[in-house]
């Protein structure tokens, strides 16, 4: 038997800008992506069977241990792909990222299991096989393996490394409510109005200098959930230059701590974070 343990970060959007519908029925999308030191942790073994078996278990009631989950699918991506002989794999998932927050966790958990797995079967894929098993699966998982500040685009999975700004950082989400990718990208369908300020190459241009403005944060989605989500509303009311992360329903300011009116009993916050330049990786 071999373990090994993972620890996979949360991302944030700086920005994220929708440009247009594809023929495939996903977006074209620009979007400055960022790790942050909030993270779950996967410990994987892997043991010599007959047959292969998955068995997944872990400290969150929120998500599935069956084949829904993208850990499995995961799993199973890279069983074939190396075309494994059978073995019993088995991972536990410590859940410290909020699921249905636009945080990532998910994706960053199966760009986990790629990283781990191969480093258990004696690193067989190179870092170009791995990003194109990575975009195969889901489109920021090619970020979170890498990790860091990125410029992601088409929907997601082409990434170009940016220069690093180490910064603090909190988050906020409400408690019990979530906003799916497909309820979030529905919702901005609806919206009449989709423009976007094209603040993603401004930022890239100061980013380039060594420079950061957050006055360009910015986040497409934000237009078309407001209408329908006081909550989500509520939150950048209440929460000086706060931005949503993603699809929602988790928002970020880049401070180490925050003061707010809202009532803390109704909202998870994480204080005291910083921005990473890693992706997933091993730890003791």
């Amino acid at each position: 038997m071999k373990r090994i343990k993972i620890q996979t970060p949360a991302k944030v959007n700086l920005t994220l800008e929708i440009l247009n519908k594809r023929e495939d029925g996903f977006h074209n999308l620009q979007s400055i992506m960022q790790t942050i030191s909030l993270f779950d942790y996967l410990t994987i073994e892997i043991t010599p069977a007959e047959k292969f078996k998955i068995e997944l278990s872990g400290n969150s009631k929120e998500i599935p241990y069956d084949e829904t989950n993208l850990v499995y699918k995961a799993i199973l991506k890279y069983v074939q792909r190396v075309n494994l002989n059978p073995h019993i794999i088995k991972i536990y998932i410590k859940k410290n990222i909020p699921v249905c927050a636009g945080l990532a966790g998910g994706s960053s958990n199966g760009a986990g299991v790629f990283y781990g797995l191969n480093k258990l079967f004696g690193n067989v894929l190179n870092t170009r096989e791995m990003d194109e098993l990575c975009s195969s699966l889901g489109s920021d998982i090619n970020f979170c393996y890498h990790g860091g500040c990125m410029l992601c685009t088409s929907r997601g999975e082409i990434t170009h490394k940016l220069p690093f700004v180490e910064q603090d950082l909190t988050v906020i989400k409400p408690k019990n409510f979530g906003v799916s990718t497909k309820e979030a990208y529905s919702a901005f369908a609806q919206s009449e109005d989709k423009s976007y300020p094209d603040n993603t190459s401004k930022l890239i241009k100061l980013l380039n200098k060594g420079i950061f403005d957050k006055s360009l944060l910015f986040n497409s989605f934000e237009k078309a959930l407001f209408p329908k989500y006081d909550t989500l509303k509520e939150i950048k009311t209440h929460v000086k230059n706060s931005l949503m992360s993603g699809s929602g329903s988790a928002f970020f300011v880049l401070e180490k701590n925050i003061e707010t009116d809202l009532n803390k009993n109704e909202y998870i916050i994480f204080e005291n974070l910083k921005t990473i330049n890693y992706g997933v990786k091993e730890v003791e």
